[in-house]
């Protein structure tokens, strides 16, 4: 009985969504965007959480008119052709469910295959005449292994010219072997094409576009959920340190306006900045898809002085909303963390770091802040963490390849962080910036970015800067056992060479590296002459076994670390703590 009401169920419910298809727009009018907001917003309607969970593909599928079928069969990847062409799709054999749209357009599955280091490629084909071609969705599973294209004349005499892409600035390259498949992981290539397909001009894509129409499985909740009542507050930089402060909270869509009430601690004497409002979304995040972020930045503060604010409607003066601007000696200590990756484990150690040492001005994450940089929810427990910690002391981070997602950019990021907006040409802005905290330069660097369109940028930079320390943070570590960076080898180690870089700050491989002092790829005998390159992990791990590295000089394979580092004047110290409260490596540096 149960069974066939809920069969009946999911029949009424089918019935309504095609009902309502009826009036919808006509194809012409549609994306496939359009197509997946609206049938999204008919399923937060029609049903529950458990509901939409639980869906699988021919229930999804059930929800989408014919009409909609069609945009999402023609829509997704466009192009037109002047000549008659055969057009190859290639896709994964290892995605289970094969685009709906590949043989009911009339693609053919050929005995055609080829490969790259993870999987191997199937290949389907179709003639069509000159004119406009339009391709479908990858799937509403979200297969991580986008299909890729090529396309041939069918007259080897004619000249073939693609045009009026979409999406546009498509990359158009050369089938062949080593012809990489994505552009968020260029090191991914092309094996065994075959030879009457080499030639063939080639339309490659990103991993991430799947997400676009992304149904099973899809649909989260957030253990943390916005309100009325400001929270997620957070500090960060995005001027100088000693005038100026960030502050930014969440709130839910209720709430359309915000502001902040400060006053130097113990004083009566308050002023007032506004804040600017973003509205965000995450489609499929099912209780909170909607909030507000407001960013309040504040201005001409005075330099070596604790302040303490409020953000309206609160109506108290808390010791946890207060700072401090940067005075003017050389003195000051900061912590950083590799990968956090939104994990309690994370919340434990940098609490701890804190405790440990509330001198610490400011605390840094070497990028994989969570795991997947679309993802509300993550972002959401990793604020929640160290709460406490952040809304008194700014979060100066640097983007990982999981924050920076599958090729889709970076943009929840640039929405819940105010950094400084002097980002190279070609970067966006805050994914690269630098900030000067006393005598010393940070360059946070987006590594999951073009590498060569910011080698002017880092050397000017450090060109122009008088500041006695020069440290660099960024995610990919050029040196470590397990895959070495050789092209930020190439590209940016010559110049931390040329103006002494004294750190190099990553993550991404999961140990604890500190190398010897570093210059021109070898091992020097002081580290006022070469540069350390240190790499930590901030959740536990442990291999069992890596390889030699011959420049390390510390090595630890069990994570769950900080570090704290202390400048004074022209002396460094460092520490890596762990969280048994032992220190597993420090070392110092006197100019």
């Amino acid at each position: 009985m149960k069974e066939n009401h809920l069969s009946k169920l999911f029949g009424y419910l089918v019935l309504y969504f095609l009902v309502t298809m009826l009036v919808s727009c006509t194809p012409k009018e549609q994306t496939v965007k359009s197509v997946m907001d609206q049938t999204i917003a008919r399923l937060y309607k029609a049903m529950d959480e458990k509901q939409l969970s639980g869906l699988d593909n021919d229930k999804a599928m059930a929800l989408f008119s014919e009409n909609e079928k069609q945009v999402l069969s023609t829509r997704h990847w466009m192009f037109t052709v002047n000549v008659p062409v055969t057009v190859s799709v290639m896709r994964s054999t290892e995605q289970k469910i094969v685009p709906f749209w590949l043989s009911e357009s009339g693609f053919k599955k050929t005995d055609l295959t080829m490969n790259n280091e993870q999987v191997t490629y199937e290949v389907w084909q179709k003639s069509f005449v000159a004119g406009q071609i339009g391709l479908g969705i990858n799937g509403i599973e979200n297969y991580s292994l986008h299909y890729f294209v090529s396309v041939a004349p069918q007259n080897k005499n004619d000249k073939l010219v693609l045009s009026n892409f979409f999406p546009e600035n498509q990359y158009v390259g050369v089938l062949q072997d080593s012809a990489f498949v994505y552009h968020d992981w260029d090191e991914l290539v092309l094996r065994n094409v075959p030879d009457a397909m080499k030639g063939q001009q080639y339309l490659t894509t990103i991993r991430g576009r799947g997400t676009e129409t992304h149904i099973l499985g899809a649909f989260r909740t957030t253990s943390f959920p916005s309100s009325k009542t400001p929270d997620q507050v957070m500090l960060t930089w995005s001027s100088d340190a000693s005038t100026g402060m960030d502050i930014q909270w969440r709130t839910d869509t209720t709430v359309t306006s915000g502001e902040v009430k400060y006053r130097i601690k113990g004083s009566t004497q308050e002023l007032t900045a506004p804040a600017e409002r973003y509205r965000m979304e995450d489609r499929v995040l099912m209780n909170d898809r909607y909030i507000n972020r407001f960013t309040a930045q504040l201005r001409n503060l005075k330099p070596g002085t604790t302040y303490e604010y409020q953000i309206i409607p609160q109506t108290d003066w808390t010791e946890n909303h207060t700072f401090s601007t940067a005075d003017n000696d050389d003195s000051f200590s900061f912590v950083w963390l590799g990968d956090t990756h939104y994990s309690e484990k994370y919340g434990e150690i940098i609490n701890k770091a804190e405790q440990d040492h509330p001198d610490a001005a400011f605390y840094s994450v070497a990028g994989d802040m969570v795991s997947d940089g679309l993802h509300r929810d993550q972002w959401d427990r990793f604020f929640e963490f160290p709460k406490n910690m952040i809304s008194r002391k700014p979060m100066m981070n640097v983007l990982g390849n999981h924050d920076n997602r599958s090729g889709l950019g970076a943009l929840m990021y640039r929405e819940l962080f105010s950094y400084p907006k002097n980002a190279p040409a070609g970067v966006p802005e805050e994914h690269t910036y630098s900030f000067r905290y006393k005598n010393a330069l940070f360059l946070m660097i987006d590594c999951t970015s073009p590498i060569e369109v910011q080698n002017a940028w880092i050397e000017e930079q450090l060109a122009k800067t008088d500041a006695t320390w020069k440290i660099a943070m960024f995610h990919f570590p050029p040196y470590n056992w397990e895959g070495p960076y050789f092209n930020i080898q190439k590209a940016w180690a010559p110049i931390f060479d040329k103006y002494h870089v004294d750190m190099v700050i990553g993550g991404h491989i999961h140990y604890y590296m500190r190398s010897n002092p570093m210059k021109g790829g070898k091992v020097v005998s002081s580290y006022n002459d070469g540069t350390a390159y240190v790499i930590s992990i901030a959740i536990p791990t442990n291999y069992d076994h890596i390889s030699d590295e011959p420049y390390a000089a510390k090595r630890d394979l069990k994570g769950q670390l900080y570090q704290y580092m202390k400048i004074d004047g022209n002396k460094m110290t460092f520490e890596a703590v762990n969280f048994q409260n032992e220190v597993i490596d420090s070392f110092n540096i006197k100019k």
